[in-house]
């Protein structure tokens, strides 16, 4: 596909050009049932999660909502971990206070408030790049970090690439690996090992398993958002809920935490929460 650039491309739009280029044929032949790619990586200390994906929305679109921070809390809110978001805006900067609980409704003093730094790395006519990060998690992960970089490849067209990633220690490990072995036992993640004998798939489980979990939940939260950005606004948030949890029902193995009823009437109280500073 041509590219949209009216002028040269700043170093980290060309990369990611050429990173769409890269993946022209993973996108358009994809088990994910839309043009996506997903990876992992695990080293001693880190996870890391990367999504690519081209996305049906126009970078006229897609720019001005995903550089805002007050929109960002309404895209981290689908997630089902998300108790709360609020952006403020402080002396050092701005900032998103999130709060991440577990997947059913929760107090909010109960769960693990994390502080994003959000900053707006790069801006171009048709490139821009978001970083989020905070010095600690939740389960004893530290160095959290997001980042989101979108790049115009066609007038109704965009190429991202999400990055989800995070530390973890000791405390973080022992912490996870409990969850993987109770309430996460069954859990599984997206990246296909060898086959059994049987044919059947076999997939990335453990750590590894939890990062892609959590990566494609983020990405369904920007394309949900998205999706009902175009929308008259008192419609777009029981859009953008709806639009969540049918897409994440789309992979059940990995993604299935609870019927639609209750994750809507979780969701929606909680968004509603999230309108009060705190």
């Amino acid at each position: 596909m041509a590219a949209l650039a009216a002028a040269p491309d700043t170093p980290s739009a060309a990369a990611l050009r050429k990173q769409h280029t890269a993946l022209a044929s993973q996108l358009q032949h994809t088990v994910f049932q839309r043009p996506l790619v997903l990876r992992s990586t695990q080293t001693q200390q880190r996870l890391r999660g990367d999504i690519y994906a081209l996305m049906p929305f126009g970078f006229e679109v897609v720019s001005p909502a995903l550089t805002s921070p007050a929109r960002w809390c309404d895209v981290m809110i689908l997630h089902i971990n998300t108790k709360y978001c609020h952006a403020a805006q402080e002396p050092a900067g701005t900032v998103l206070n999130l709060y991440i609980g577990t997947k059913t409704p929760q107090d909010i003093a109960l769960a693990t408030r994390i502080r994003f730094n959000f900053v707006v790395a790069q801006s171009t006519p048709d490139y821009f790049e978001v970083l989020l990060d905070a010095q600690e998690g939740p389960m004893g992960t530290s160095d959290y970090r997001i980042r989101l970089e979108v790049v115009a490849v066609t007038p109704t067209q965009t190429f991202m690439h999400l990055t989800y990633s995070y530390e973890v220690g000791f405390v973080g490990r022992l912490a996870m690996q409990t969850y993987l072995a109770t309430v996460g036992a069954d859990k599984v993640g997206f990246s296909l090992l060898e086959p059994l004998p049987d044919g059947q798939p076999v997939y990335i489980d453990g750590m590894r398993g939890l990062v892609e979990r959590n990566t494609m939940r983020y990405y369904l939260a920007i394309n949900s958002f998205l999706q009902a950005s175009q929308l008259p606004p008192p419609a777009q948030l029981e859009a953008r809920l709806q639009a969540w949890f049918t897409a994440a029902e789309q992979y059940p193995r990995q993604l299935h935490d609870m019927e639609r009823p209750v994750y809507l009437e979780m969701k929606r109280a909680e968004a509603l929460r999230q309108q009060t500073p705190r």
